[in-house]
């Protein structure tokens, strides 16, 4: 039991509060940001933006849970959540969204039909 919950450890990859990154992030496993990013994100797991983060590029992922700031495209191939302190400038593109009350977007979003063609 042990083992396997280290090697989820070792998939998830975390950008903590007060850590800003400028260039291109590509992986395989979750990535949680709570810092700053500039420049594009691309994960074939998880993405979770934290309250205290924030993304100026465009973001491919499975699945993401948005509490910060995006500024940029995001695709979402399965479900994006928008938590109430979140904040979108810019265009989603998702199979299904939830969005909380107090949530901002500005932009454009296309939902259903194939992702990868979008």
């Amino acid at each position: 039991m042990a083992k396997n919950h280290d090697e989820d450890l070792k998939n998830l990859n975390i950008i903590g509060n007060g850590t800003s990154i400028i260039g291109n992030i590509s992986s395989n496993g979750d990535i949680r940001i709570d810092g700053s990013l500039e420049g594009n994100l691309d994960t074939k797991a998880k993405f979770v933006l934290g309250a205290t983060g924030s993304i100026k590029g465009e973001i491919v992922c499975s699945t993401s849970e948005v509490s910060g700031l995006i500024e940029g495209k995001i695709i979402v191939e399965d479900i994006l959540v928008l938590k109430a302190s979140a904040k979108i400038i810019g265009d989603i593109v998702t199979s299904k969204i939830s969005i909380e009350p107090g949530a901002i977007f500005t932009g454009t979003c296309n939902m259903g039909g194939n992702i990868q063609e979008k």
